[in-house]
């Protein structure tokens, strides 16, 4: 087999920062309805604004969202199209029922 290609250690590591049920769900949320704010996901997730800012400073560091400042908000979306590959799979989703509004 040769897979000179293939980083088997950045797929790995994508994995393990989506590895978590909140970051999970913070990324698939931000596939499903585009840029949000954490007040945002705090009502769609019932989670603390402090756990989910912890979160997707994970998400952030692993570059899977990205974070763009409007006034006082910050506002994410997801910074890598092949997330949404990665978590259709995961949830049997069409790639066509995400908003990622990432250029690609």
């Amino acid at each position: 087999m040769n897979d000179t290609n293939v980083s088997y250690e950045e797929k790995a590591a994508l994995l393990k920062a989506l590895a978590h049920p909140l970051r999970l769900r913070i990324v698939r949320g931000l596939l499903k309805c585009g840029c949000r704010n954490v007040g945002c996901m705090e009502a769609n997730t019932g989670q603390s604004q402090s756990s989910i800012s912890q979160h997707l400073m994970r998400l952030k560091a692993a570059g899977i969202v990205k974070c763009a400042r409007s006034g006082n908000e910050v506002y994410y979306e997801i910074a890598d199209p092949e997330i949404a590959a990665v978590v259709a799979a995961l949830f049997g989703d069409g790639e066509g029922e995400y908003q990622c509004t990432t250029s690609r």
